[in-house]
């Protein structure tokens, strides 16, 4: 009996524990590309599918769908800081390839009130 309540607290455990997204790039310098308007283009073209993407490049892209949708509810605060900074960049910086992305991923803009929403929270 001991046997199977602490399996199902494991399950329970392992059930509950939040979905976030990989760590690996937690500590990628977004400052510098945010600096180089350049690198920014590049990143944009990749996210665009209109040039060729880094392995980073590649990983940011794969999680944007997500993001998007969710408000970056599977983001940890180091990750919703980059995104904000990346983000601010592209709508600064290259206004006209910000719009492309929107356009690529919210083409009817039902993701907009939850994306902007978190775009200005300050967690």
């Amino acid at each position: 009996m001991k046997t199977v309540l602490v399996l199902c607290l494991l399950v329970a455990a392992v059930c509950a524990r939040p979905e976030t997204y990989d760590t690996r790039y937690d500590n990628f310098d977004v400052e510098s590309l945010v600096e180089n308007v350049r690198l920014l283009k590049s990143y944009a073209h990749c996210f665009l599918s209109s040039g060729p993407c880094t392995p980073e490049g590649s990983a940011f892209k794969k999680s944007i769908p997500d993001a998007l949708q969710t408000g970056c509810g599977k983001c940890s605060p180091k990750q919703r800081h980059l995104i904000r900074v990346v983000v601010k960049g592209f709508q600064t910086k290259t206004p006209d390839l910000w719009q492309q992305l929107v356009k690529k991923e919210d083409p009817n803009g039902q993701y907009k009130e939850i994306f902007t929403k978190f775009l200005r929270a300050s967690d």
